[in-house]
């Protein structure tokens, strides 16, 4: 198996650098704290050339090969953001920072990068440019469209683009990975049902939007179970369900409804957006009401391109020995923006027996430091060989 040893070497310093991240988590774009501590860590590795502000606060490291006569620029992409969740892990290196934590994994994924790139800038074992970009705002932001919007693939001059996460489940240092779409597009909702409130005891001199909102919430499940081809992938799910009126004895004039909408192609995103505004409107108008809805599309499908990923196996196989088949995900990942601009891949690498991400108690595992960092040094120096 090829997990280097030169990680087991660097294992306690990697580890040192995700712990002081994990204890200064920072949400969306603002990872400057972060952001300069890899900008300086991959100056004084002796990267080639050293880029900030690309999406405001990414980061991207050039690091030549011996040669580069090939041609070939490969990023290979981490992202630095934590999560509005108050950590419940216990440990010595938890959050300082009330209301924020790593509960992802990023500092995890940053900190194997960052081990990446070093042993890369050391080597140099490669015929080609290695781009390492470290994203902000994976977290709902969508750091991967700002960066991209910003030209980086271009600017760079990147070929092909490589991700990974770490996936508690999986025993710690293995692989899993799938072609084709991944992980889903994922939108939100937000509607504001209006009837005519009033007093609890006289109920037919109102519209009672609580009883109109509870038929909505029924009925846009349909959309799964009625509207979708039962081959496909479709999950809306309302999250909050909010009347303008707390007391006892008031039906409201106003209830809101928020949710998502999880999909795996652009026809099933197309339906379940129609068929959600037309539930709505029909159902409301039933009841003599009304429905305000606002649709907003998120990140979209993530797409495996196939050669990638047949590569991408290939290497977590010589790393770890195997790598599995990926079951389809219907969370989000905004590495789906890269993959729209080129062709890659997103692989899993296994986080053991922990709380899933995420969750309170989720804690990335040091122990999965030297296969994440194996892979991505190994898809630079076998994508590129000399």
């Amino acid at each position: 198996m090829a997990v280097k040893n030169r990680f087991a070497e660097l294992h306690d310093e990697i580890t040192a650098w995700r712990r002081d991240m994990h204890e200064n988590p920072e949400l969306l774009f603002e990872t400057h704290r972060t952001s300069a501590l890899v900008a300086e860590r991959l100056q004084a590795f002796g990267c080639d050339e050293v880029v900030t502000g690309i999406g405001r606060t990414g980061v991207v490291g050039l690091i030549k090969g011996n040669k580069t006569s090939s041609g070939k620029v490969i990023g290979l992409r981490a992202d630095m953001d934590a999560l509005p969740i108050h950590e419940q892990t216990g440990v010595d290196y938890a959050s300082k920072t009330p209301g924020a934590m790593h509960a992802c994994g990023h500092d995890g994924h940053t900190a194997m990068l960052l081990g990446a790139a070093k042993y890369l800038t050391e080597t140099r074992n490669f015929d080609g440019t290695v781009a390492v970009i470290f994203q902000p705002a994976e977290e709902g932001g969508g750091g991967g469209r700002e960066m991209c919007e910003d030209g980086m693939m271009a600017r760079f001059g990147i070929q092909e683009v490589y991700g990974m996460h770490n996936w508690p489940g999986y025993p710690v240092g293995s692989f899993a990975i799938r072609p084709g779409a991944f992980f889903a597009a994922t939108d939100q909702f937000d509607i504001t049902l209006e009837g005519c409130g009033g007093h609890a005891a006289k109920p037919h001199e109102t519209i009672d939007t609580t009883v109109m909102a509870s038929h909505v919430v029924l009925a846009l499940q349909t959309i799964a179970s009625r509207n979708a081809d039962p081959v496909e992938q479709v999950v809306v799910s309302v999250t909050s369900f909010e009347t303008s009126s707390t007391a006892f004895n008031v039906i409201p004039q106003k209830v809101r409804l928020l949710g998502t909408v999880r999909t795996l192609n652009k026809e099933m995103r197309d339906l379940a957006e129609e068929r959600l505004k037309a539930i709505c409107t029909a159902q409301c108008a039933s009841f003599g009401g009304t429905a305000d809805v606002t649709y907003m599309r998120g990140y979209p499908v993530m797409v495996n391109s196939d050669e990638q990923t047949t590569f991408a196996a290939d290497v977590a196989t010589a790393v770890s020995g195997s790598c599995q088949e990926a079951p389809l995900i219907m969370g989000g990942e905004d590495f789906a923006y890269m993959l729209e601009e080129r062709p890659g891949a997103y692989i899993l690498v296994g986080n053991g027996d922990t709380a899933m991400v995420h969750h309170p108690e989720y804690n990335f595992n040091d122990d999965a430091i030297p296969a994440g960092a194996s892979w991505w040094a190994e898809v630079a120096e076998r994508r590129m060989p000399l």
